[in-house]
């Protein structure tokens, strides 16, 4: 069971912090209870900005950076610059993570502070790639020092009246993306622009999948027939992305489906 008390411990411990944060529930409770514990001038929640950040995203971290008074530094990444990464290999967030941790390690230096970032317990037992290349590079994990798992989090979160406690997990849009495909500005927007236009039909936990012309749409199982009800707008808010065709995972959302060993040859969740 994660134990605040001694996550507030390990924060205090480490006297200063930069949080990536990227507005979901385990960045947020990292980053909100290391506001509490160490105050603005100890604590601030940096955000990576790059074209696999889905626009909506950005302005959910500024909405509760500003809503929770945190001290907050939109961060600009250039992952797609690293042909490593643009590649989509199956450790293409190894250099994500890579990218990220250059970036913010200059931040963290000039503040005499660590990077800290919001790995769960739960997350130490999937492959994470990027997990390693943060550690690497002295990135700090105090969630799992404090034993928290994904549970544990929500629950915490949602005690201490966090909004984020029962978001939907929304990685990054390089995830919708197979492995052998290359991630391309032009990909990522397309992605980007297809689930927007499927949110604002009302789906707001889904995935779309890129397969060039082709995007594979996936949404929980109790939505499927929603999908179906709603069809020509659907399919009108998938074309107006830029896709051909829309199709449906009748297997509905898995998150991580993409990923190694699911037998699918691609990545992500």
């Amino acid at each position: 069971m994660g134990d605040v008390a001694r996550l507030r411990r390990c924060l205090a411990g480490y006297g200063r912090v930069v949080v990536a944060f990227s507005g979901g529930v385990d960045s947020g409770l990292l980053a909100w209870v290391a506001h509490q514990e160490l105050g603005r001038d100890r604590a601030l929640a940096a955000t990576a900005v790059s074209a696999s950040l889905a626009p909506s995203e950005l302005e959910g971290c500024r909405h509760l950076a500003a809503s929770w008074g945190l001290n907050w530094l939109p961060l600009t990444t250039a992952e797609l610059d690293r042909p490593a990464y643009a590649a989509n290999g199956a450790d293409r967030c190894y250099h994500c993570k890579a990218e990220l941790m250059d970036q913010l390690a200059p931040v963290a230096a000039a503040a005499g502070a660590r990077v800290a970032l919001g790995v769960n317990v739960d997350d130490l037992g999937e492959y994470r790639p990027g997990q390693r290349a943060a550690a690497q590079r002295g990135a700090v994990f105090p969630l799992v020092e404090a034993g928290f798992t994904k549970a544990d989090v929500r629950a915490t979160a949602r005690e201490m009246g966090l909004e984020v406690w029962e978001k939907p997990a929304a990685p990054c849009l390089a995830s919708r993306v197979p492995h052998g495909t290359p991630v391309t500005v032009s990909t990522l927007t397309r992605v980007a622009a297809a689930e927007e236009g499927l949110k604002a039909l009302g789906f707001d936990e889904l995935r779309v999948r890129h397969y060039g012309e082709l995007a594979r749409i996936e949404v929980p199982e109790r939505r499927l027939g929603d999908v179906l009800e709603h069809r020509a707008d659907v399919v009108d808010a998938v074309q107006a992305a830029g896709y051909r065709y829309a199709t449906l995972d009748l297997e509905g959302l898995r998150s991580g489906n993409l990923s190694p060993g699911r037998g699918s040859g691609g990545s992500g969740t």
